[in-house]
Parts: structure tokens; sequence; C-alpha cells
């Protein structure tokens, strides 16, 4: 305007120019980007992240957000001080490595399984949103505090995902078909109770199932959900890993709608299910931590009345409100209602813990009559001692260890193949591999801890006595050393 304004005549009426306004940008259709559209974001894991513009919309929102506020292994962090990593940057890894999963399977069998953009698309993002609708310390909300309050409750994060998903595309008005949504859902939910012919009843990817084995895989337990948190966990605790999640992405291959992978890889499957199970045994359910957990979930247990921690739980557009904070907001209440909710909370930054007895290993021949151990059983232990224990005075932490698939091994559900050139697909045994390998796939372990430091001793016999009216003899390694039973006394 201003050339033309200065060509204007003295004297001269100015003329208008109209200046047209610059068309609005094209939408990219589902699954369509290019590289000025994405925006690269830094991982310590994986590099750089190329987040897709429909990926950004879901990102910038405060539901997920909100995972920046989630540790990814919620208490560990007081045992483990650099287990700080949160279900954000998890959440980021695993839509990174879903994308790569696809686009291996694009490249070397993209035309023979029709794999478009749509599915690309759809994979990634329920690798993005697998994780939003976990609770305040992920697991231990899911598993131990709402059972606590809610008996029976059967609850899970994945079916929040989902409610929390179709609360954020009607809340943020983000342009996604119906039908791309649901699919995206049913990903999130595949390792929970969804049945495969539930799975495969979707419109246009009845031909597809593998596709709901890359981000959560019910069938045998191999997805990229599990390739990054076993890296990142690891990496974060201190805990040597040489387990390579490349080699399974480059060597999988769809084969009768099912993902297979070369039979040469057996054992780096194996190490993957390993890997797991020695994180959960060191880290996820190391003793003391273990100890935090059972404190937290009282407190919580003890603050949920007033307020109403549960419900949340109920409603999506109330759940994404809750996130690790909630400690803070109970440590810092002026109310008096949360006086015992306080003093556990507190008792932990003083590092005082519910106190470690002892533990055993259910023998492997009655894992299969098994039943949870419960403080009451610890008390109804006790013979003779100095005093009587009260259920309220031990807390028992019933801790399982698998290779995803309980009793059974996870690799007898997986199919292998010989080489590239062979359309053969098979099951191989543990036998045909290595005698080395073990036998049973599942442990059991059974802590007991005392509330109060002087109850050691008292807490510490009576779980003995269990044992020897159980079993018959003491299972646990060694007695509970005489320093500890007479530390407080």
């Amino acid at each position: 305007c201003a050339p033309a304004a200065a060509a204007v005549a003295e004297g001269e009426q100015p003329v208008a120019v109209a200046v047209l306004p610059l068309p609005p940008a094209a939408r990219y259709q589902y699954g369509d980007y290019d590289r000025c559209s994405t925006k690269q974001v830094f991982d310590n894991l994986h590099g750089n992240i190329s987040l897709d513009p429909l990926a950004r919309e879901f990102v910038d929102t405060e539901e997920f957000q909100r995972l920046r506020d989630l540790k990814q292994l919620g208490l560990t962090y007081l045992v483990f001080p650099g287990a700080v990593h949160t279900r954000f940057e998890h959440s980021l890894g695993v839509y990174r490595l879903a994308g790569e999963a696809m686009n291996n399977l694009q490249k070397y069998q993209g035309n023979e399984l029709g794999i478009d953009r749509i599915d690309v698309q759809t994979v990634k993002l329920a690798g993005l949103l697998h994780d939003i609708g976990h609770g305040p310390f992920s697991h231990l909300f899911e598993h131990e505090f709402l059972p606590r309050v809610n008996p029976g409750s059967t609850w899970s994060h994945e079916h929040m995902s989902a409610l929390l998903l179709d609360s954020i595309v009607d809340k943020h008005s983000i342009d996604i078909e119906p039908d791309y949504l649901k699919v995206i859902k049913e990903m999130i939910v595949a390792s929970s109770d969804v049945s495969t012919a539930e799975i495969g009843s979707s419109q246009g990817v009845k031909e597809k199932r593998f596709l709901y084995d890359i981000v959560a895989n019910g069938r045998n337990g191999i997805d990229v959900d599990k390739f990054d948190y076993i890296d990142r966990d690891c990496r974060a605790c201190g805990i040597g890993s040489n387990f390579q999640h490349w080699r399974l992405l480059e060597g999988m291959r769809v084969m009768g709608d099912e993902i297979c992978y070369p039979a040469k890889d057996y054992l780096s499957i194996h190490k993957l299910f390993t890997t797991r199970a020695d994180l959960h045994r060191t880290v996820y359910t190391h003793a003391k931590v273990k100890a935090v957990e059972l404190m937290l979930v009282d407190a919580l247990v003890e603050a949920n009345e007033y307020l109403g921690i549960s419900l949340h739980a109920d409603d999506p557009e109330d759940f994404w409100k809750l996130d690790d904070t909630i400690v803070k907001s109970i440590e810092t209440a002026p109310n008096d209602e949360l006086k015992k909710a306080k003093e556990i909370i507190q008792r932990i930054r003083r590092r005082e813990l519910y106190k470690f007895c002892n533990q055993y290993s259910v023998p492997k021949d009655k894992l299969d009559h098994f039943k949870n151990i419960t403080a009451q059983d610890i008390v109804c232990s006790q013979i003779t001692s100095k005093v009587l224990l009260k259920e309220e005075d031990v807390a028992v932490s019933n801790v399982k260890i698998d290779l995803t698939r309980g009793k059974d091994n996870p690799l007898e559900s997986i199919k292998f193949f010989k080489d590239f050139g062979c359309e053969e697909k098979f099951p191989i045994t543990d036998e045909r591999v290595s005698h080395l390998l073990p036998v049973c796939n599942q442990d059991r372990i059974v802590r007991v801890y005392a509330k109060k430091p002087e109850l050691v001793e008292a807490v510490s016999e009576a779980f003995e006595n269990l044992q020897l009216r159980m079993y018959g003899e003491k299972t646990q390694v060694h007695d509970t050393p005489t320093k500890k039973k007479r530390r407080f006394n």
C-alpha cells in the first residue's frame, strides 16, 4: 500500500487499494504432512522426534501436558534418585518407536499388506496417547489405592485413556474422523480385556489385525511400549541392559496377519522379558520402594473421603486434574481432616518408613494355590510376644514377577521364521534353544513390614509362624537380623 499512496499526485484523492487476504493454510489430510509442518522435539533416549500436526494438537492440550507431572516410576525416585523421568517423555518415545515399526513394515511389506498413511498415523497416535489415563503415581493408583477404597474395582488406565481421548477431542475440537478415533482407542486397550473378535470389528481394519500388536500387544507382550520403558528405566536407574530393540524392529515381519520374528532373534526376545523381570525385581518392587508405596496408599486412603480422590476416577473431565502433586496438596492443606494423611507423608519426608521385617518366595509347587497374604494372616499367626499385634500395625506386600503371561512362557505365543525367503512360520520351545533357560516363568514373593519400629520383632516372629503353619518350614532365606529386631526395643 505504501508505494501506491506515494504515487498519488498532489491534490488528488487517494484511491483505496484492496488487499486480498491470504488463503488459509491447506488442511492436511489424516496422515499427511511434510517437513514444514512437523515440530522437532529432542529426547535424550531417541534423539530428535518429529511431531506431525495432528500429534501436536493432542500434545498441546492440558490433558496431555499433565503427563509432565506423572513420574514414570512413581515413588521409585525416593530410592533411585535418577528415576525422575515422566510419562510425558515416555509417551513421545512410544510415538517415535511406533512410527519406526510402521515405517519398517511399510518399507518391506507395504504393498503386500496394504499399509497406507492412515494406518501409520493411527498406530503412532495410539503410541502417543496410550498412557494419558494413568493416575497419580501410575500403577499404585490403579492397583493399590483404588482397590482399597473400592473393593473389587475393575478400573484400568487403558479404559480411562480411551474415555479421556473422547473428552480431549470434544473439548478441543480436534478434527479427527470418528472411525479413526475408534481404532486408536481399540489399539490403546488392546492389551487389556478386548477380544480379538472385537478388535477386528472396526471398518476397514479387519484384515490388519497385526496393527493392534504394535503399541500394546495382548497376544504375546512384544510391543514398542516395553521397548521404550525398558531402555528408559534401565538408563534412569543405572541398571545395565543389553537388550537391543532395534533388532526386533528391523526383523519383524507380518505372516498371516501376525507379527513374526527371525528364529535367530529368539534369545533377544527372551532377553526382553527377562530384562523386564529384572527391573521388577530390583527396581519396581524394591523392598524400600514398596515400603514407601504402602505408606502413600495409607495416606491417600486417609485423605480420600475429604478430597474425594477416587470420585475423580469416574469422570474424565475431572480425572485429568489428578497428578503426583496431590502429595503436596495434602501436605500443605490447613484442614484438620487431613491430619493423619499429613503425618504419614511427613514420615516419608523424614525417612521414617515402615520397617521391612522379612520376605519369602512361594515354593514352586505351591504357586497354583497361592492366595495373597493379608495383615490379618500375620496377626492371627502370633503365638507369644511382648506385645499384642493389631492389623493396623502390619503391612504386607504380595509381589508377582513374571514374563508378562503369568505362569506361561510368552515365547510360546510367538511365531518365528527361518529366513526372509521362507514363507513358513513356527513356534520354538525353550528346550530346542538352551537347557540354561528357566523352567518356571513366575515368582511370588511375600514381604511383611512393621508400621512402627518397635514392633519389628513381634511381626517377624508372627511371619515365621505363618510360614511354619502354611508350609511346615520357614521358607525365608534367613531369620530377621537380631540387630534389626532389637534396635528400637
